[in-house]
């Protein structure tokens, strides 16, 4: 077909180390590296390309059926000892596209993943909620997978993962790791949450808190003595608690704030900055663990946004702000002051920092 050979495009992409690569007809492929999409040597795909590339992915044989009734796919795709792949498949002005995300079969820890070391702490909660967030692509699945991983080597668990799609394979070690596509495994989130409940699981992973249904029912496992894993597209620990809160009806949220407050652990908020050298990416995190005080900040609307100053101040359990780590990052040499600024929601307040140091 037409000189597209997928199984040799993904595996470059996947040992040249990017994070996504696209296909749309009247470009060549591109892949995203260090955060900038680059163009492949490669012709330019054709629509003919396109749609042979998106049929493969999708795994429909039947040219006719896969016209006639995809428009849009969620799946995953899988080279053997290579790598696997997130795939979403969709049309664009009447032509067939494809973005793949590259997830790697090994799943890397904490310090491999420049994460605080504090991660481990939070890995081993006994019950609650604990959620991972940030923009797409900052590393919340990479993250997600590093704590479920660290739970299946150190502890005689069940570990119920709840995911659309999966994406990173676990091999059960200490625990019994049972991974459920939304989709093949289970209808929905819901029935997935429902049916965990129900499997004498320890710990919980769902891959995204996606709507009010969800997230009640995670916060009902937290209430009932589960440890629940999920990412929010949030940017930081405040707004993350406004998000949860925003998720329910305006006459119930009084009652969601303590909800919330009694089961929320911890939240882990990431960006991805370029390094010094510009050859990788290192993470900036906010960590949020929820103290007696914070637990008050979280039930008083007008306390909410004391959270932060509270995260500064507590840099002794772990905890820290975007800027504290965007600092450490500097003052290492991790990443210039250039990509911390621009990275920082406050970037006055980092330099006037840096500059007190």
């Amino acid at each position: 077909m037409a000189g597209v050979n997928i199984h040799n495009l993904l595996t470059f992409a996947a040992k040249s180390k990017v994070s996504d690569i696209h296909f749309q007809a009247g470009s060549p492929p591109m892949v995203r590296r260090r955060g900038e999409l680059i163009a492949v040597k490669h012709p330019v795909l054709t629509e003919e390309d396109t749609l042979f590339i998106a049929q493969h992915l999708a795994g429909v044989p039947d040219q006719d059926k896969f016209t006639r009734e995809v428009r849009d796919f969620d799946g995953s795709f899988m080279i053997p000892g290579v790598c696997r792949f997130r795939v979403n498949v969709f049309r664009q002005r009447g032509k067939y596209a494809a973005v793949l995300r590259v997830i790697p079969l090994e799943v890397q820890d904490f310090e491999a993943l420049g994460l605080p070391p504090v991660m481990q702490k939070i890995a081993n909660l006994q019950r609650g909620l604990v959620l991972v967030t940030g923009a797409t692509g900052n590393g919340k699945s990479t993250t997600l997978a590093a704590m479920v991983q660290w739970i299946n080597e150190n502890k005689r668990a069940h570990i119920v993962t709840i995911e659309d799609p999966i994406e990173f394979l676990f091999e059960s070690k200490q625990s019994v790791i049972s991974q459920r596509q939304v989709g093949s495994d289970t209808d929905s989130f819901r029935d997935a949450l429902r049916a965990a409940l129900r499997q004498d699981p320890d710990a919980i992973m769902v891959g995204e808190l996606r709507d009010l249904e969800t997230v009640d029912i995670c916060l009902k496992a937290a209430e009932t003595g589960h440890l629940v894993f999920s990412s929010v597209h949030t940017p930081d620990a405040t707004r993350t608690v406004g998000r949860l809160i925003s998720y329910f009806p305006p006459n119930e949220q009084d009652n969601v704030r303590k909800r919330v407050a009694e089961n929320l652990m911890a939240v882990i908020s990431l960006r991805l900055l370029q390094d010094s050298a510009g050859t990788s990416l290192v993470p900036a995190a906010e960590v949020m663990l929820v103290t007696r005080t914070i637990e008050e900040c979280i039930k008083l609307p007008e306390k909410t946004g004391e959270i932060a100053d509270h995260l500064a101040r507590n840099r002794d359990l772990g905890m820290q702000t975007f800027n504290q780590s965007l600092a450490e990052l500097v003052r290492s040499k991790r990443i210039t002051l250039d990509a911390a600024r621009t990275a920082s929601t406050h970037p006055e307040e980092l330099e006037r920092d840096l500059t007190v140091d």
